[in-house]
């Protein structure tokens, strides 16, 4: 997968205002720890989180995905008439129908004639949507597009920690699926790709390489299940272990063959972007590609697991805080559960950002 025309030109945000650390999260859990003899400030020791963001209750994310659609579209410069699609790619979404991609399209002020779609693909929706443009500009179909999501994650942690509360049959050992949930945060986060002879920032996508293992598809999996549980807050549960390792398995793969495709040595790479899970992922994921942790730009830390707009929000502040320079190979390593991995290279310049805080 190799790309000649098309350039990454800019990257919108959207923070929630509200902080919650894991510490709050363990207090809420108190009785659970008490009952079960767990350690206080197990969380953030075994994760590196020490606090995630959240969107007020109730909120969707079409109307957060809108405003980070027109940050990346302003940081871009580049006339409205000029997106051909605009794809909405979060795991969260405002409802099964119709795409979310419509209302976001809606607010953002793109023209009719653009494609407007939804796709998912759990954390790696947003550099899959990456590609899709990328294609599409390639192939002369669209000058420009957008891709953006935004996940919402207070439901699913807050349903978690009630579920565990009330479960009286709950052990040391039952409560490990659901120990990642808590490690979720929430965040929103949009790309502008664009043909490079429109292109005033010079940042090109130069290809990349997919892989999956479809056989570790069961062991991270949520969705809602209000029989169950008694609300219609979504739940997930995962083999935290099992999924670390064949992830890093997947990585790796995933890695020799993006090495390929871009002719590049594991020296050639100046900085990295990860998907932001934790601390044991990120130092498994580095030493297994062969790359420094110098390289790459962690913020899993304050913003916990954000899904699918983790890299993309790891790289705008980056971006924005001087990270990356000018010339810098820089290797974009995203993996999902399903399991499927997709790693890009860029051969930076610069790219436009712009961030704000969702006031609600």
């Amino acid at each position: 997968m190799r790309f000649e025309n098309v350039c990454l030109e800019s990257i919108g945000y959207v923070l929630p205002k509200e902080v919650v650390t894991s510490e709050q999260v363990e207090q809420q859990l108190a009785s659970v720890y008490e009952r079960l003899g767990l350690p206080e400030g197990r969380l953030e020791l075994m994760t590196g989180i020490r606090e995630r963001r959240f969107f007020p209750p109730r909120s969707q994310p079409g109307p957060i995905s809108a405003v980070a659609a027109r940050m990346a579209i302003e940081a871009s410069g580049l006339p409205v008439d000029k997106l051909g699609a605009l794809l909405h790619g979060s795991v969260c979404r405002d409802q099964m129908e119709p795409a979310t991609a419509n209302l976001v399209h809606y607010r953002a002020g793109l023209p009719n004639t653009a494609l407007v779609l939804d796709l998912s693909n759990a954390c790696l929706g947003l550099l899959n949507g990456a590609v899709m443009l990328a294609q599409m500009i390639e192939l002369g179909q669209i000058q420009a597009g957008v891709i953006v999501g935004a996940e919402i994650g207070r439901p699913l942690v807050e349903g978690t920690i009630d579920s565990l509360i009330r479960d009286e049959t709950l052990t040391r050992k039952s409560i490990k699926p659901a120990f990642a949930s808590l490690t979720i945060g929430s965040a929103s986060a949009a790309f502008v790709l664009c043909h490079k002879d429109l292109s005033q920032k010079g940042t090109r996508l130069l290809g990349g390489e997919w892989m999956c293992d479809t056989e570790a598809h069961l062991l991270c999996a949520g969705g809602v299940e209000s029989e169950e549980h008694g609300d219609s807050r979504p739940r997930m549960e995962t083999d935290s272990e099992a999924l670390l390792h064949a992830g890093i398995k997947l990585a790796k793969a995933t890695w020799e063959r993006t090495k390929k495709t871009l002719e590049w040595t594991d020296q050639d790479v100046d900085r990295a972007f990860t998907h932001q899970v934790g601390k044991a992922h990120r130092n498994l994921l580095m030493e297994g590609l062969g790359l420094s942790t110098d390289c790459d730009f962690p913020i899993y830390d304050r913003f916990g697991n954000t899904g699918s707009a983790a890299l993309p929000l790891s790289l705008a502040l980056g971006a924005e805080q001087g990270f990356v320079q000018p010339d810098s190979r820089t290797a974009l390593l995203g993996i999902g559960s399903g399991l499927n991995s997709l790693m890009l290279g860029l051969d930076w310049k610069t790219v436009g950002v712009k961030g704000t805080v969702w006031e609600g």
